[in-house]
């Protein structure tokens, strides 16, 4: 596979890693909610996922349960931003690395 392929193919992955982790997290979001208290819309459904207050722990019941189902929120959420910081540092990896083996025209220095 050529050196530019193969880092479509890593972004992908990255890609499709954090979507999932951030349904999960709102997945999860919506459990603590409904153990919360928190009102529905008027056909029964859930409105959208407070994930921010719920990490905060704002307005989430203090049980031991859904405390735990509230770190599960907070976990994902540190996985994405840890896959972020390491999406950025593949990033300067990658590009000091085609810079040098000239693979990607702009990035070759004009110097």
């Amino acid at each position: 596979m050529q050196g530019s392929a193969w880092f479509y193919v890593a972004a992908g992955i990255w890609a499709v890693a954090v979507v999932g982790a951030l349904i999960r997290a709102a997945r999860f979001t919506y459990m603590v909610e409904a153990r919360s208290g928190r009102p529905l819309l008027r056909n029964g459904l859930p409105g959208f996922a407070n994930i921010i207050p719920v990490a905060l722990n704002i307005g989430v019941a203090r049980d031991e349960e859904t405390q735990g189902l509230r770190r599960e929120v907070v976990k994902r959420l540190l996985m994405i931003l840890g896959g972020f910081v390491a999406f950025a540092l593949f990033l300067a990896v990658t590009e000091a690395g085609a810079a040098e083996a000239g693979l990607w025209p702009q990035a070759r220095s004009t110097a």
